[in-house]
């Protein structure tokens, strides 16, 4: 009995091998919050996501029918001999969002598809091009509306048969005067149909036929509804009810705009959707902006002349060579319009930067050209720049040449329906005065207040009031994970692991399943301390409510209020693999073999810096007005460390990503980008580069791998080209790479595995028969160095690489930062695609700081912690630190309180997310902040500085 109680409150799991875990054994229980720990590379997310997850899934799987199976792919059974007491398990990690363009914040958590039910349902239809209400009615509803007039009203019915249309219209009196009627208004003036009409044919008339004239009164009902019949029969629909001495009412009996005569579709909730035919804006398929050539782009520098380059476009570099057709082109209008080659772009009057970028209007000017094959005068309609460009891409059936002409392109919004992706017809419905794009583009928070504050009539709230319920239930969800500051109507594309984690973690509470085992991996990236609080709140919601929650963290609070924490270690990769301590917080603090509780006890700490580094000089930012952000001026001091903070959507990635980044990158690294809105930037000439070190993977194919990537493998190839053995065969470094024919083994390609397709099965990687996943063929394998072939070396961890080589001073170096930045577990040959985020930012790192510094270079790091934990955090200070030593600039984003306090000054924008965000709020050393009472930043950061 007690057996069958454990399995109940235990996730049980035995014998646990995959990837570098040895053997694992480990109790978790079930319905609590668990965080597993440890240094990076030690085996956590082996243990999460490809033991638990994977066996949880698989099991899930196997129980649906063999032919739902066929759809879903077969699971991999993960290696582990046994687990018991699994819950069906739902992962929720930072690389399984959409990065589709059309997904929105708003249909990822499916906010977006209430909101389109609620306004097809209860929305209120307008004219897309007066702006008036329209309103659907029946003959019943018309008669009780005109019955509801004040008795004895003088009324005449009006069927409006021509709206605004030339013409004599002889024929339509002729047959109305046959069917009995004997008055009709035209153009407001009234007529005997007895009488000859004659109509101007070019001006525009309209004609309304009066089918009955009434008094308000009882018993009038029977004829009432007879005449209002025959109108709507006579103008399709339509009836204009003249009060004698008052206001005209109009009457529809479709979704019709009596004035504009424009109709709009039956509304359904499909006609509110950017993914639907029905819905979406015809110009830009309702992606909300279309890829345009940019001018800026395309003329990059416009304080130079065309003869001095100006023109960078595809096709049109070559204008500054005299012999060129696009000279003569050139030539040919400056001699047309008056101007010269030589003067610069941005000194051109309007009509010749018009006819230069937008093309003279089929206007043919005569072109002077002589070519290899004689010259002539031809007579050319210059169509203009960026049509020239445009046409290009469209014609070119090359890839690369698509690719490269999309470099001068820009996102713009889409001009007919200004970014709000949706067709007029659906734009004009509203509810509470807002059409549905207008809800979309508000912030979670203001939307809120919006819908608490929403005024709608009994009807309206019959119909919505179930819709309106589930929508705040889900906006609240999306509150308490601290995401207030997003629209609805941002592209997932553009959020931040951590933020698109929050998302679903919210849409899953939504779902209030019970009894699962959800597994997170890292939910407190990009998050403020301010902030942890709500989304601890949020995790230990979904545990009361009967779930097993894991978390993979290394997050102090977090682990501080979980119910078990799992510390796997000791060290990394072959390191690691092993449970170092279980138990709460306090138990895992005692444990003298786990780091983690050396950092959380105290016994080791990151130590604040004795000294803060003076700047050497400032960088200016002046007036950056991107998304939210106020116009504000911002000093970046140069020569030091710097951590840019603020809570999440205050506007630290707009100003330095969206501008900084972006602007250096063009002014000094030429890079084709246009950098968010601001107004200038000083102090430049004080830099020489700059260096974005993000966390996108460093290679996409299983070709690229961290030897590769650092160029440690050009040196290697050289090293084992220089042996005897390579010398007596006559081999080239080309023999030993796996890219190219000659010395990789053929079979497959040099990529060791082989990829064999299966259907209704997952493609089976298997090693390749011939080489035995070696990549190389006997005869390269035969030349050895130290004994050891090349295979056997890319085969070796860093750490090991490091002592193998450790008499070349060229490779060792590079050995050596790779292991300072806390990487020693990798091998040499390890696919890029297997690593994590966090351990390509390292690698990133570590090649930077095996080059040269100039002094003069700007590194700019966005929230490097990611995936660290405490110890490789403190590594990390130290690198940053190192970065900086000769005269180097670093320009951190970051949450983590460890790397902030360590940091010689801090830039703090806030006060709050979204548009309450966007402003500079306290600046200096982290002893200056610390004292700001306005900053959140400060004040977590204070008992950080005093302990």
């Amino acid at each position: 009995m007690s057996q069958e109680k454990d399995s109940r409150q235990y996730i049980k799991i035995r014998g646990a091998n995959e990837h570098n875990l040895k053997n694992v054994d480990v109790d978790i229980p079930r319905d609590k919050l668990v965080v597993l720990t440890g240094l990076s590379g030690s085996g956590k997310s082996s243990l999460a996501f490809d033991t638990i997850y994977a066996e949880g899934q698989r099991r899930y799987m196997e129980s649906l029918s063999s032919y739902a199976r066929q759809f879903l792919g077969q699971m991999e059974k993960p290696d582990v001999e046994s687990i018991e007491g699994l819950s069906p398990a739902i992962s929720i990690d930072q690389k399984s969002t959409n990065r589709n363009p059309r997904s929105t914040v708003g249909t990822v958590t499916e906010i977006y598809d209430y909101f389109r039910l609620l306004y097809a349902r209860a929305g209120i239809p307008h004219c897309p091009k007066c702006g008036r209400e329209i309103k659907k009615q029946t003959v019943d509803q018309m008669v009780e509306q005109v019955m509801a007039f004040p008795e004895r009203t003088k009324i005449q019915l009006l069927a409006p048969v021509v709206r605004g249309r030339k013409g004599t219209h002889a024929k339509l009196l002729e047959r109305a005067r046959k069917s009995g009627y004997v008055r009709v208004r035209i153009d407001g003036n009234m007529y005997e149909l007895s009488e000859e009409i004659k109509l101007d044919k070019n001006i525009k008339h309209n004609i309304e036929i009066v089918v009955d004239r009434l008094v308000v009164k009882e018993g009038i009902e029977q004829r009432l509804t007879d005449s209002i019949e025959n109108v709507l029969n006579l103008a399709e629909g339509l009836m204009t009810v003249d009060v004698i001495g008052g206001e005209p009412v109009q009457f529809s009996e479709s979704f019709s705009c009596p004035d504009c005569g424009i109709s709009i579709e039956e509304i359904e909730p499909r006609s509110f959707s950017f993914n639907n035919p029905f819905g979406a804006c015809p110009e830009c398929f309702g992606l909300g902006y279309k890829m345009e050539f940019d001018e800026d782009l395309m003329i990059p520098d416009k304080r130079l002349s065309i003869s001095e380059g100006a023109i960078t476009v595809m096709g049109w570099q070559s204008c500054t060579d005299k012999k060129s057709f696009t000279y003569a082109i050139l030539d040919a209008l400056s001699k047309e319009y008056g101007f010269s080659l030589d003067t610069p772009f941005e000194d051109y009057p309007k009509e010749v930067h018009d006819v230069l970028i937008h093309g003279t209007n089929g206007k043919e000017v005569k072109v002077y050209y002589k070519g290899q094959r004689g010259e002539g005068v031809y007579d050319v309609a210059f169509e203009g720049l960026i049509r020239n460009v445009e046409r290009r891409y469209r014609e070119t059936s090359s890839e690369t040449m698509k690719a490269e002409y999309e470099e001068f392109m820009n996102i713009t919004p889409c001009h007919a329906c200004k970014g709000q992706r949706l067709k007029p017809g659906a734009l004009a419905v509203t509810v509470g005065d807002k059409n549905i794009s207008e809800l979309t583009g508000m912030s979670i928070e203001k939307l809120q207040i919006f819908l608490k504050e929403l005024k709608l009539s009994n009807q309206q709230l019959l119909i919505g009031g179930q819709i309106l319920k589930e929508i705040n239930s889900r906006i609240q969800f999306l509150m308490d994970v601290g995401l207030n500051y997003l629209t609805l109507g941002r592209s997932t594309g553009t959020l931040s692991g951590g933020e698109a984690q929050r998302i679903r973690l919210a849409t899953q509470i939504g779902s209030g399943l019970v009894g699962v085992a959800y597994i997170l991996d890292e939910p407190s990236i990009g998050l403020h301390q301010r902030d942890n609080d709500k989304l601890l709140g949020t995790l230990k919601h979904l545990r009361d409510l009967g779930n097993s929650v894991i978390v993979v963290e290394h997050d102090e609070d977090t682990m501080r209020e979980a119910d078990f924490i799992v510390d796997i270690g000791p060290g990394a990769g072959e390191h690691g693999g092993e449970v170092v301590a279980t138990g709460n917080a306090e138990e895992i603090m005692r444990n003298e073999n786990s780091v983690t509780g050396a950092y959380l006890s105290g016994r080791i700490r990151i130590p604040v810096p004795e000294i803060r580094r003076k700047p050497t000089g400032w960088l200016k930012v002046l007036g950056a007005q991107e998304n939210n952000l106020k116009n504000i001026d911002v000093k970046f001091p140069l020569g030091v460390m710097t951590c840019v903070t603020g809570v999440s959507g205050s506007g630290k990635s707009s100003l330095v990503n969206q501008i900084l980044y972006k602007r250096l990158a063009r002014d000094l690294n030429r890079a084709r980008t246009i950098p968010g809105r601001h107004k200038g930037i000083e102090g430049l000439e004080q830099l020489d580069k700059v260096i974005n070190i993000d966390q996108s993977p460093i290679g996409r194919t299983p070709r690229s791998n961290p030897a590769t990537y650092t160029g440690v493998f050009d040196l290697i190839r050289d090293l084992f080209a220089a042996t005897p053995d390579a010398k007596a065969r006559g081999y080239k470094k080309g023999r030993f790479s796996f890219n190219v024919k000659g010395g990789r083994c053929e079979a497959c390609s040099g990529d060791g595995i082989i990829k064999i397709e299966m259907h209704f099965l997952p493609d089976v990687y298997v090693p390749c028969e011939v080489c035995k996943g070696r990549r190389y063929n006997r005869e390269t394998l035969e030349v050895k160095y130290k004994g050891k072939n090349i295979y056997d070396v890319l085969d070796m961890t860093v750490e090991e690489a490091m002592h193998f080589f450790e008499n070349v001073p060229s490779i060792r170096r590079k050995m050596e930062t790779l292991y300072d930045v806390g990487l020693s577990y990798i091998r040499l040959g390890q696919p890029s695609t297997t690593l994590s985020g966090g351990e390509a930012q390292r690698i990133k790192l570590a090649t930077e700081l095996s080059k040269r510094s100039t002094g003069k270079t700007i590194y700019i790091l966005d929230e490097p912690t990611t995936g660290l934990h405490f110890a490789d955090v403190h590594k990390l200070t130290e690198i940053l630190h190192r970065l900086t030593e000769d005269g180097n600039t670093v320009i951190v984003i970051e949450h983590n309180l460890d790397v902030i306090k360590t940091a010689d000054y801090i830039i703090d924008i806030g006060p709050e997310g979204g548009d309450k965000g966007g402003t500079v709020i306290a600046e200096g050393t982290p002893e200056e902040v610390a004292e700001s009472p306005v900053s959140y930043t400060g004040k977590y950061i204070k008992p950080m500085l005093e302990r």
